[in-house]
């Protein structure tokens, strides 16, 4: 069926002239019909037109489309490749965390694409100008619908959709792999029969012949990834030497290295014909290759691809591989959901991975099923094959799921607090039946009644959310006033900041002791439920206990190796041991301090929010606890704090009055060091008047005094508070410019009365600035 006769406005917006036979089949549904759409067919079938189509339908009405892609990565390429509906005049708009939201262009947006995650925020905060435009959704495309099924991201799909359908009721098109029930699928999004599709093995453009192989599993573990891969490489080269290619799964970035270093000397060693070392004009290409494995493995005709490579890198190795110039390509499961790239051989190496958080864990049955997908290249290969490599203890288990595929299950169960929690926070569950009406949105309702030998009885499930809205208000999350339900200032915070309840209490219970330090906070969120499954191997705990010494040594191995990432992350010197794991737990140990921070400053005040504030920028720039001050200027990360520290200048104060020469000096470059002066003289700059202050007071008199703080810097928030011998007198909270806080001075019976002023910033990882007077009693 031609592109041109059923979309002649859009048919440039398509890579291809006609559609296939699953695309036509399914254009019915998606053009002549209005109800929402469910298709499961196997990988490299072209479900990707599906939801070009789908967007197109929605783009001709004048509508928005949202197309759910299920990583980062691949929102990227779909603003790349949906240029084409720009040069038609359309608008197309990426809206992930790691972009600054430009709200204009989202709304204005014809196409927006997001991950799963960034959608859920986005519904959480709809009533807010910022997030306004996701509730003009007029079709919302779900690519790999069965990542519902994913333990640590399926629940947020889930919750998103049905939140999304109540805001503002758009088409949903749900495309997946090959999966068993598709039915539940379209139950859940009320399909009908007429558009829901489940295509067979039959529609693959390639047949697959997927088995499962086994190898010796050894006493060493660095010993069995070599044995596994000589038996990958033993699948792999027979199509090689016949001019196809091999695509191998592995667990971890380092071990794509590892395994191309290797793979490159055995093809030699078997005089397998790969590798383009006399092609001149290659070898002037790979000159383009950045990092240096990679440029020299690539002329040997062996790749590896993995999230650390640069843009550029990635684009690299994906083209030559699509072109037949690399024979083999080695990869972490990223690319199995990303971009097409199909082989002739697909073999899955290692099917357990290292999980930072988790230890050893077994690799999802969907990512499996993923990689295998990906065997047989449309065009090239009249069969693909894939083949699983495993211990023989897992052999039958891989068989099943080959032989069997896998369910799609809801997991939203072991999340159900959090989530009902979040839908109490928006105002969507106000009372009792409300919560009711809620979870029988959830494709966790549709699978309960599909499936009630797996999950609870109607009437089991109605109990299981009641004991879990009893058990909020229990805790404090929700207030109850009769039917009605509202959140507290604890669930609110907890569902902005997107942690775990037992975290959200964690660091409440931190905000109401009367003292904490920089070790309580570390150990605060050390301790977080987010961190609960990090584990510790073996060779780490050396490592850990050389930072830690005796601190945290009640804590278990896995919170100990958090909390010596963390501590020795603030002083710029993780162990090598640790490192493998560090960028991962940084990187959680951040939003969670920011939380944190939130967290103390509403119940606790702007001094502690500070300390956690400060501790944050020394763990993201590994800076001392007397220069942290330096990371609040504009342009000075851990380098040029570190450099401006062993010149003597540890604060904004120090450069403000070093001024440009003295910045030079220091070892900056002119025109950074006029930049870095400007900024910090845009940070506070304090100055305090004390006004008639007494230096003396007779005993039983009283006299009442003020103190004004002036900042001669830019206006930011501030807490002030007033101290008299270490007891707290008053307080404020303002955005500061110049704030007057009454202070009384009292002759009672102590022979002298020390006044403080502490101005501390919570949003700023300044030190707090501290001036005092002090009074004697006579």
């Amino acid at each position: 069926m031609a592109v041109a006769e059923v979309l002649p406005a859009f048919a440039d917006a398509f890579p291809f002239e006609s559609f296939n036979r699953m695309q036509s089949a399914a254009l019915p549904a998606l053009l002549d019909r209005e109800d929402n759409v469910v298709v499961s067919a196997p990988t490299a079938s072209g479900k990707t037109a599906l939801a070009e189509i789908a967007i197109c339908k929605a783009l001709e009405r004048g509508g928005t489309a949202l197309f759910l892609a299920p990583l980062r990565a691949l929102t990227n390429e779909k603003e790349s490749e949906w240029e084409r509906f720009e040069e038609l005049g359309y608008s197309v708009y990426v809206v992930t965390g790691e972009r600054d939201l430009n709200p204009r262009r989202a709304e204005r947006a014809d196409v927006l694409v997001m991950t799963p995650e960034k959608a859920d925020s986005a519904t959480r905060k709809h009533d807010s100008p910022r997030y306004g435009f996701v509730t003009d959704v007029d079709c919302c495309i779900i690519d790999e619908v069965h990542l519902l099924d994913s333990e640590k991201r399926g629940a947020v799909l889930e919750v998103t959709i049905s939140r999304l359908r109540r805001l503002c009721d758009p088409r949903i098109v749900a495309l997946s792999a090959t999966m068993q029930n598709v039915d539940d699928v379209a139950d859940w999004l009320d399909a009908p029969p007429e558009t829901t599709f489940s295509f067979g093995d039959d529609y693959r453009p390639v047949p697959l012949e997927a088995g499962v192989k086994t190898y010796t599993h050894g006493e060493n573990a660095f010993a069995d990834k070599y044995r596994r891969l000589y038996r990958a490489l033993d699948l792999v080269e027979p199509h090689v030497r016949e001019d196809g290619q091999g695509l191998v799964f592995v667990s971890s970035r380092q071990d794509t290295v590892q395994a191309a270093k290797k793979t490159r000397d055995e093809l030699a060693e078997r005089d397998v014909p790969v590798g383009a070392r006399g092609d001149y004009e290659f070898h002037q290409d790979a000159e383009a290759i950045e990092n240096e494995t990679l440029r020299q493995s690539v002329l040997d005709g062996v790749g590896f691809h993995h999230a650390g490579l640069s843009k550029g890198d990635k684009e690299l190795v994906e083209q030559w591989f699509k072109e037949g110039t690399l024979s083999v390509l080695f990869s972490t499961s990223t690319l199995a959901w990303g971009v097409n790239l199909p082989a002739r051989c697909v073999v899955i190496r290692d099917t357990k991975l290292h999980d930072p958080l988790e230890g050893e864990v077994d690799m999802s049955p969907l990512d499996v099923l993923q990689m295998l997908g990906r065997a047989g290249r449309p065009g090239y290969d009249d069969r693909g094959y894939a083949w699983v490599v495993c211990d023989g203890a897992d052999a039958d288990k891989y068989r099943t799921l080959l032989r069997d595929g896998k369910a799609i299950e809801s997991r939203l169960a072991a999340e159900l607090d959090a989530h009902l929690n979040a839908e109490i926070v928006l105002g969507t569950i106000q009372d009792i039946d409300d919560v009711m009406d809620w979870i029988e949105t959830t494709f966790y309702a549709v699978r309960a009644r599909s499936a009630p030998d797996q999950y609870e009885s109607e009437g089991q499930l109605r109990e299981r959310v009641s004991a879990t809205l009893e058990s909020l208000v229990d805790r404090g999350f929700v207030e109850r006033d009769g039917l009605e339900v509202s959140a507290t200032r604890l669930g609110r915070l907890a569902s902005k900041f997107y942690i775990r309840l037992e975290t959200a209490e964690h660091f409440a219970s931190l905000a109401r002791r009367e003292a904490f330090d920089e070790d309580d906070v570390l150990r605060t969120v050390a301790t977080a439920a987010e961190f609960d499954s990090a584990s510790a191997r073996r060779d780490e705990r050396d490592a850990v206990r050389a930072v830690l010494g005796e601190f945290g040594r009640d804590l278990d191995p896995g919170q100990r190796k958090v909390l010596a990432i963390l501590q020795s992350s603030m002083e710029g010197s993780t162990p090598a041991e640790l490192r493998s794991d560090a960028w991962v737990i940084r990187q959680n140990a951040l939003r969670l301090l920011a939380a944190c921070r939130s967290f103390l400053d509403h119940f606790d005040g702007g001094a502690g929010a500070n300390l956690a504030r400060r501790v944050e920028a020394r763990i993201e720039h590994g800076v001392s606890a007397d220069a942290v001050g330096l990371t609040a200027i504009d342009g000075v990360g851990s380098g040029r704090a570190s450099r401006l520290a062993a010149e003597g200048l540890r604060s904004p104060a120090d450069v403000r009055a070093a001024g440009v020469e003295g910045l030079v000096d220091a070892g900056l470059a002119e025109g950074v060091a006029e930049r870095v002066h400007e900024s910090a003289r845009a940070l506070p700059d304090l100055a305090f008047d004390w006004g008639a202050f007494p230096d003396r007071i007779a005993a039983g008199d009283n006299e009442m005094c003020e103190v004004t703080v002036r900042n001669r810097g830019d206006g930011a928030r501030a807490s002030v508070d007033v101290t008299v011998n270490g007891v707290e007198m008053t307080g404020t909270d303002s955005y500061l410019g110049t704030a007057t806080v009454p202070v009384g001075v009292f002759g009672g019976d102590a022979e002298e009365l020390t006044f403080a002023v502490e101005v501390s910033y919570p949003e700023l990882p300044l030190q707090p600035v501290v001036e005092t007077r002090t009074v004697a009693v006579e």
